[in-house]
């Protein structure tokens, strides 16, 4: 079945763009949710209007991601803790402590798109991605240093 989108989603396309979809996707969820419309002509030509607005909306909301990314890129996150031999750490840092450092700093972003394949368990400088908008993804430094013991 053949949709036009109303909302960008991941996967399948972005706002206006005029996708192929299995028909159960499209009548059970696509568009009861208000994602996507059948691409018939009437409907293209009714809601012409509303499909351009939210591609306007959406550029806006992309520009803003791409602003929000620079900002995320040029901070550093700094970790101190206790670590055993050779730079291991007791424990690890997880997406949850990244989160809890970002919005110390001021900057909200929700958990789920930090991408972090798995806990920093070593001492050192590590690249972590978070994902702010479909096709806009920031790389963050996150620096694990041994905690100074008195």
């Amino acid at each position: 079945m053949k949709v036009v989108l109303l909302e960008s989603i991941e996967g399948i396309g972005s706002v206006g763009q005029e996708v192929k979809v299995k028909d159960g996707y499209a009548r059970n969820f696509l568009i009861p949710k208000g994602l996507a419309l059948m691409a018939s002509d009437s409907n293209i030509k009714a809601f012409k209007d509303k499909i351009q607005a939210k591609i306007r909306s959406e550029a806006k909301s992309k520009e803003h991601a791409q602003k929000f990314a620079q900002e995320l890129e040029s901070t550093v996150l700094k970790f101190s803790v206790k670590t055993g031999q050779e730079g291991k750490l007791f424990g690890s840092i997880t997406s949850s402590n990244i989160y809890d450092a970002l919005k110390e700093k001021g900057f909200e972003v929700d958990k789920k798109k930090i991408v972090l394949p798995e806990p920093i368990r070593h001492i050192g400088t590590h690249q972590v991605v978070v994902r702010l908008y479909p096709g806009v993804t920031a790389s963050l430094k996150v620096e694990v240093n041994a905690e100074n013991e008195e």
